[in-house]
């Protein structure tokens, strides 16, 4: 039999794209497979490192995002500083978390417990657990502590990756001029959201950054849209942001029931 040109032509076609489309199945199932095997350290990371960078920030970036240095233990004095309560108006954020006498609140990145002890006589049949990942920050709490007497107020040395924060026990995560600076912010959320009971909340208290006017290093501030961004992707919806602070934003976000 004989066959002609354009149809010896049309069949080596037919087979080629066969072929390929072959191939292209056998390579998409070892992706697969690579994929479902993969270790966790072995995945690609969310994070990126840059040799070039802000010298206020650790060459880290998360979703698009370059993460701040932490600022020490050595800077105790600029968290107790006298022009805080005008800056910051802490009763008027704590009255804006619209707390319960029973409810258990997490003062992450807390520090030398500014808000910490505010916020205890707001839950007197409920917990503040005061988390920092700083041993030098949790012995100045625990003095604190001690001198208010505050019996409510649990003390939690968390790590960069977990706030070590009990499951389904946290009825208000607070985060004040901290978020900025984890290492592991996604590593972090996760723990939180964890520890939150269904219909929880997370409220960040951050300075403006879409205000260039605001006096404080860029990395410490962040932008509504950003702060958004990364509380969805730890399954986080977003409830409010309230503006009253001269400076800052107070951002709100739950998780679902």
């Amino acid at each position: 039999m004989r066959f002609s040109l354009p149809k010896i032509r049309h069949r080596f076609l037919v087979l080629l794209g066969l072929t390929a489309l072959l191939w292209s199945s056998l390579l998409s199932g070892r992706a697969i497979a690579q994929a479902i095997t993969m270790t966790p350290e072995a995945r690609p990371s969310v994070y990126q490192e840059r040799q070039i960078h802000d010298p206020d920030g650790i060459g880290k970036f998360y979703m698009g995002r370059e993460i701040a240095q932490v600022m020490g233990h050595q800077g105790a004095g600029w968290l107790e500083r006298p022009s805080r309560d005008r800056d910051e108006q802490p009763d008027q954020v704590i009255a804006a978390l619209n707390l319960n006498p029973t409810d258990v609140v997490a003062d992450i990145g807390a520090g030398t417990g500014y808000f910490t002890f505010r916020i205890s006589p707001q839950v007197p049949q409920g917990k503040v657990f005061a988390v920092d990942v700083q041993p030098e920050m949790l012995e100045f709490l625990r003095y604190v502590q001690k001198q208010k007497q505050a019996s409510n107020v649990e003390l939690i040395l968390g790590d960069e990756t977990d706030p070590h924060l009990p499951p389904a026990s946290v009825d208000v995560a607070l985060m004040v001029d901290a978020y900025h600076e984890f290492a592991y912010p996604r590593e972090m959320m996760q723990g939180i959201v964890r520890s939150l009971k269904p219909g929880g909340h997370v409220v960040l208290v951050e300075y403006r950054g879409e205000n260039p006017f605001i006096l404080i290093k860029r990395l410490h501030k962040m932008t509504q849209r950003q702060v958004k961004k990364e509380m969805q992707a730890v399954g986080l919806v977003w409830q409010e942001t309230k503006e009253f602070l001269p400076q800052q934003h107070i951002l709100m976000f739950q998780k679902p029931a």
